[in-house]
């Protein structure tokens, strides 16, 4: 797993510059429980949704590129939305029961 940068540019999801602080998060393109080890850094809000629409399995099976997830109708539309807003801007998503 790489460092957190310092110099961060934008998030590789919605597109919005990111923020150090709390608004922020590395996210494993291929989840850690499939040996997943790259990470990117992207918006907590946007790698909330990610693993709220996704399973670990289906991350590690297609969803592992930023172009891939935005494949997804879901996805799409919440981008469409977060971009609207402040960088650093947070707000909780619905867990799914379906984890894995």
């Amino acid at each position: 797993m790489k460092p957190p940068e310092t110099d961060l540019q934008a998030c590789p999801l919605c597109g919005r510059p990111l923020v150090p602080g709390p608004s922020v998060n590395e996210h494993h393109m291929v989840p850690r429980s499939h040996r997943g080890r790259d990470t990117v850094t992207m918006h907590r809000i946007c790698h909330s949704k990610i693993h709220t629409v996704f399973s670990e399995h289906e991350l590690a099976r297609y969803y592992h590129t930023p172009e891939r997830l935005l494949e997804n109708d879901e996805i799409r539309k919440f981008v469409g939305w977060v971009r609207k807003k402040d960088p650093e801007y947070f707000d909780r998503n619905r867990t799914p029961s379906r984890r894995r």
